[in-house]
């Protein structure tokens, strides 16, 4: 490291030595470091793209930085104080604190390019084995005015939420807040990846070898200013690499008869003028009236001069840009200009005595740009020459802020459009904009990247959703903080604010009271899709597969209304049907309706197979079965297969009503083995009895982080789930990380002073007792001992002695109960409906404690 080069021991780069004024991928350095650094730039670049940059990585540092910049007493705030220009207020940090959120930038992301991971080359259409994404274009250079604190700042995150490289020049005259800003949002990266795509330099305009050796290997070149800042940069911009400018514009106000008789009217339009003192391209600089009577144009200025007047003078002049010499000159050359021509009586004056404000009326109707600082024109412009008058400046138009009736602001909102305006706004709020809002006519994200394409082979591919999973692992942000069980997340699901509330389920209660989940429809739509790319790889097939959706439906559950929500997506055929208790009528509409694709929970379907057995093997249509919910045994799965020709038998998801999706499986997986969606989530396995890993290939309790979740942080979720890590790469060829489901915290039993598993029961059930139906456990308190009831369905092999048997000769702690006295043991053959399952998904109830 450099005498010019500081990191900070926290990890958080520091000053450096005097003359430190830029901040290169994660470290402050001078000027003689910078410019043989500027030199080396195209392999650097190189250098930095070969790692992947996660959209997560960026929504979490920023989302952390956000919450730091929004708190007043937070050191990262204090730091950057420190850095604002002379006179800004504080409140500026709040500001960018606001825009750097995880909710705004994810909309942005959904509005701009279209999902809030957009570089994963998923299916443009799940039916076809076509691949798109957004790709970085590689190194944008930036080159960002003086006159805007959080302008470089939020330049530079554009960039990086698209996976850019990026180089960003600040004025030789600016402090070094952006380079600070960016530091601190590279510490919050852990994994390096921010830093590396990060290059902040201050150096002034003059230099003109810098600017050619920072755009020389550009792909996109961002100038933010003037026609003379786009000239300065213009010649240095190599051939083939994108110019995009973000140049001064002028914003106008129009105002209807009936607008501008309105007091609140006026009220508003000078809100707009005065805020930040016409420095945003979206103040207005003019006000046009619908008319074509100069008098109405003199009267109205006279009448507004007077409501400009009355508005509290301007605050901190600095900060809001108080004018220069030159700007001093341009403001008393315009007001005495416009004096000059009232002895024509083209114009008229109304000005404060010490210049604070003016508002100059003009019978001519062409656009005349404003000196800024409280100084307005005022012109005539009949609706039906908006076109003809303004078109000739459309390539500087922004905002126009409409004033009338409705009907009025929607045909005067297509006129200005058409004559170039790029936003309409009401007025006062012309100045506000929203997170995803159009910058100038277009999506800055859009301008920063590639809409790319990969054809793959339909036979080889047809189960890949997403190539990315088969090129690289999802390295998501490392889970910390405490561990969460469900009343951790239950409690603040019920307090969220209205915004993130917008679906509501309940759970299905087989582990207890129904519980409730709330998603955002941005979030559910995201887990929906995540799902739908895990059933492409279980099998379905969605250009060919006809589906019966027989998961139940009504009282909030979310089973049937997510897998009809996940068939939408994949644009597959659906049958809506539900799961219902007339399993003729079901089977009926399977047939006729030519379905060869169940969904539903294990369960249902099996009584509803074995209940239509004649019907549905005489139609021998169906193909595939996706479950979800509970488990089919293997015995289940070979009697599916061998009754009713069956060829597919797999889980359809593996989630939760609070988590959503969380694992899927591919056509290598079979029993419990599902893959993580990792780009969802990370899992920990712990200790069954402490808080600590367990050992490769133990099974433990399963500990879910889910990263995209608006205003929720479900991190760390003891789900309540056994499970163990599956080693080694899938055979399928996807690096998302393996587990196997090993059974539910609840399904084991304290009885008789010994621990007992139902999942230990139906394997001896399936093996040796060769029984594969459903298996159910009811515990009872008595005087003297406790029992233990095994409920199994009754079918003609049913044998309830013999699997008493096999029960007590395979499970040495069972057979220990029931020889010292503590335990009895009964296995009873019932109908499969007289078996207790939740009334709100059907699902079986594995064990049923009724000892009180």
């Amino acid at each position: 490291m450099t005498v010019t080069e500081t990191k900070a021991a926290d990890g958080r780069t520091g000053d450096g030595a005097p003359g430190a004024h830029h901040f290169w991928q994660g470290a402050f350095i001078g000027d003689e470091e910078a410019g043989r650094r500027l030199a080396g730039l195209p392999a650097a670049v190189e250098a930095a793209l070969t790692a992947e940059l996660e959209t997560e990585t960026v929504l979490a540092a920023c989302d952390a930085l956000a919450t730091a910049l929004r708190d007043p007493a937070h050191p990262v705030r204090a730091r950057l104080a420190a850095h604002l220009p002379e006179g800004e207020d504080p409140a500026v940090l709040t500001e960018l604190g606001g825009l750097l959120g995880r909710r705004e930038l994810t909309r942005k992301l959904r509005r701009e390019l279209g999902d809030a991971a957009p570089g994963r080359l998923n299916r443009a259409d799940p039916r076809e084995t076509v691949y798109e994404a957004w790709a970085p274009v590689g190194l944008v250079a930036h080159v960002a005015p003086g006159n805007a604190a959080t302008v470089a700042p939020l330049s530079i995150v554009e960039g990086l939420l698209a996976g850019n490289v990026n180089v960003l020049k600040t004025s030789g005259d600016d402090t070094l807040l952006t380079q600070h800003l960016m530091a601190e949002l590279a510490a919050l990266d852990p994994s390096g990846a921010l830093a590396a795509r990060t290059v902040v330099l201050r150096f002034p305009s003059s230099r003109q070898e810098w600017l050619r050796l920072m755009c020389a290997p550009a792909d996109a070149v961002a100038v933010w200013g003037g026609e003379g800042a786009v000239a300065g940069v213009a010649p240095h911009v190599p051939a083939g690499c994108r110019l995009v400018e973000w140049g001064h514009r002028i914003s106008f106000a129009y105002l209807t008869r009936d607008a501008w008789t309105d007091t609140r009217t006026l009220d508003a339009l000078a809100a707009d003028v005065c805020l930040h003192e016409q420095q945003a391209c979206s103040s207005p600089q003019v006000v046009y009236l619908d008319t074509g009577d100069e008098k109405e144009v003199f009267a109205f200025a006279e009448r507004f001069a007077v409501v400009l007047g009355a508005r509290p003078p301007a605050v901190a002049p600095a900060a809001a840009g108080a004018p220069d010499p030159a700007e001093d000159a341009e403001l008393t050359t315009t007001e005495l200009m416009a004096r000059l021509e009232e002895h024509l009586g083209l114009t008229r004056v109304f000005a404060a005595a010490d210049g604070s404000w003016r508002v100059m009326a003009d019978t001519r109707s062409p656009l005349t740009a404003s000196p800024l600082h409280r100084s307005v024109w005022v012109k005539p412009l009949p609706r039906e020459r908006m076109i003809a008058t303004l078109r000739p400046m459309r390539r500087y138009l922004q905002t126009a802020g409409i004033a009338g009736s409705r009907t009025d602001i929607a045909e005067l909102s297509r006129t200005a459009l058409a004559a170039g305006v790029t936003r309409v706004t009401p007025v006062g709020s012309m100045l506000e904009s929203y997170a995803g809002e159009p910058h100038d006519g277009v999506y800055a994200l859009q301008r920063y990247s590639r809409r790319v394409a990969v054809r793959a082979d339909p036979a080889r591919f047809a189960t890949t959703a997403c190539l990315d999973d088969l090129a690289r692992p999802v390295v998501l942000p490392r889970p910390t903080g405490p561990l969460r069980g469900k009343e951790d997340v239950q409690q603040p699901a019920r307090e969220l604010a209205r915004a993130d509330a917008e679906l509501y389920f309940h759970s299905g209660g087989s582990t207890g009271a129904p519980a409730l989940s709330v998603f955002s429809y941005d979030d559910y739509d995201t887990q929906m899709h995540a799902a739908a790319r895990g059933l492409l790889a279980a099998g379905h097939d969605p250009s060919s597969d006809r589906t019966a959706n027989l998961f139940y439906c009504g009282a909030m559950y979310g089973s049937f209304i997510s897998f009809f929500s996940v068939l939408e997506r994949l644009g597959g055929v659906q049958l809506p049907l539900s799961a219902g208790p007339d399993h003729r009528a079901t089977a009926r509409a399977v047939i006729d309706l030519g379905a060869d694709t169940l969904f539903g929970m294990p369960s249902y379907l099996w009584q509803l197979l074995h209940a239509e057995e004649e019907a549905l093997r005489a139609y021998g249509g169906l193909r595939k079965v996706f479950y979800g919910g509970e488990h089919f045994t293997p015995e289940q799965q070979r009697t599916l297969k061998a009754k009713f020709g069956i060829e597919t038998v797999r889980s359809i998801t593996y989630g939760s009503t609070d988590l959503g999706p969380l694992g899927y499986q591919c056509a290598e997986s079979t029993g419990g083995v599902h893959h993580l969606h990792a780009d969802l989530h990370t899992m920990e396995i712990l200790d069954l009895a402490e808080d600590r890993p367990v050992a490769p290939g133990e099974t433990g309790r399963l500990v879910f982080t889910t990263h995209a979740r608006r205003g929720q942080h479900l991190g760390r979720y003891l789900i309540g789930d056994l499970g163990r890590e599956v080693p080694g790469r899938c055979p399928c060829g996807r690096h998302a990380p393996r587990f196997e489901l090993r059974g539910r915290t609840g399904d084991v039993m304290r009885v008789a002073t010994y621990f007992l598993n139902h999942r230990r029961f139906l394997a001896l059930a399936e093996e040796p007792g060769r029984y594969g139906g459903e298996l159910q456990i009811r515990l009872d308190g008595a005087a003297a001992r406790e029992r233990l009831t095994v409920r199994v369905e009754r079918t003609g092999r049913t044998d309830p002695e013999r699997l008493r048997e096999v029960f007590l000769a395979g499970y040495p702690e069972l057979r220990s109960a029931v020889a010292e006295g503590l335990l009895d043991l009964t296995v009873e053959a019932v109908d499969g409906a007289s078996l207790d399952r939740s009334p709100t998904s059907g699902k079986l109830l594995t064990v049923v404690d009724r000892r009180g």
